[in-house]
Formats: C-alpha cells, sequence, structure tokens
C-alpha cells in the first residue's frame, strides 16, 4: 500500500502546483483575457473608441475604381462567377445597362444588391461615387 501512495504522489503534487499556477493571475490579467474584442455600433449614433473609419467617411480622397474592382469586385467579375458580367466585356455591360434604364440603374442595383450580389457587392464602406467609378471601370460606359 505504501508503495501505491508513493506511485501516486507525484503526479498528484505535480498537478497541484500546476493548478496552483494557473490561478496566479492578477486581476489586470484576467482583464486582458476577458476584455471584449469588437464594439456594436448603430448607425446614426455617436459609436466610442471607432479608431477605423473609412476614407471617404474620414473626408479623405475617394477610392479609385481600380482599387475598388481589384479589392471587392474581382472575384465575382474578374471571372462571371454565377453569370456577373465580366471586367472588359462591354457588350453584356451595355446589354444590362440597356436593359434596366443605364449606369444609374446599374448603381442602384450594386447599392441594393441583386440577385447573389449582395448590397454594395462586397464594399460595405464604399461610396456610391466609388460604387459608379468601379462600375465604369468594369464597363468601359
Amino acid at each position: 500500500m505504501n508503495l501505491i501512495n508513493k506511485l501516486f504522489a507525484a503526479p498528484v503534487a505535480m498537478l497541484a502546483l500546476w493548478a496552483v499556477s494557473a490561478q496566479a493571475a492578477t486581476n489586470e490579467e484576467i482583464a486582458e483575457r476577458l476584455k471584449p474584442v469588437g464594439e456594436v455600433c448603430i448607425a446614426g449614433q455617436e459609436c466610442k473608441g471607432v479608431g477605423a473609419v473609412s476614407a471617404a467617411a474620414a473626408g479623405g480622397a475617394a477610392r479609385g475604381g481600380d482599387e475598388i474592382v481589384a479589392k471587392y469586385c474581382g472575384a465575382c467579375h474578374g471571372t462571371g462567377l454565377l453569370n456577373a458580367p465580366k471586367v472588359g466585356d462591354s457588350a453584356a455591360w451595355k446589354a444590362r445597362a440597356s436593359e434596366r434604364g443605364g449606369l444609374d440603374a446599374l448603381l442602384k442595383s450594386a447599392v441594393n444588391g441583386r440577385n447573389a450580389m449582395p448590397p454594395k457587392g462586397t464594399c460595405a464602406d464604399c461610396s456610391e461615387d466609388e460604387l459608379k467609378g468601379a462600375i465604369k471601370k468594369m464597363s468601359g460606359l
């Protein structure tokens, strides 16, 4: 019986030491581990602690059509995914524009979303001017 106690004593002692060291944390360390990773903001209300704001909303320079297409539109419009008109296929773009009512109608579709395309594509912080520039770049209109 004494031998069994000795065999179990070492692992139990190690487990106890590990548990004590795991609990030896200050309140600041605990608070750091539990702090929120983000914040929910409601449109039209002040949102404290928001550091990143889109360039257009901050009064900075608007992004160009090339940048928007490369970052947000190319995944679908570059490949024609789900029947999206491809970048540079002016015939397909012109057909859609004439069918829907011109460039402004295409912009409205981009802002509101259409079929599989979500509102504003994948660029939730794009302004209408930025989206219009991207449409012009992709369509050649």
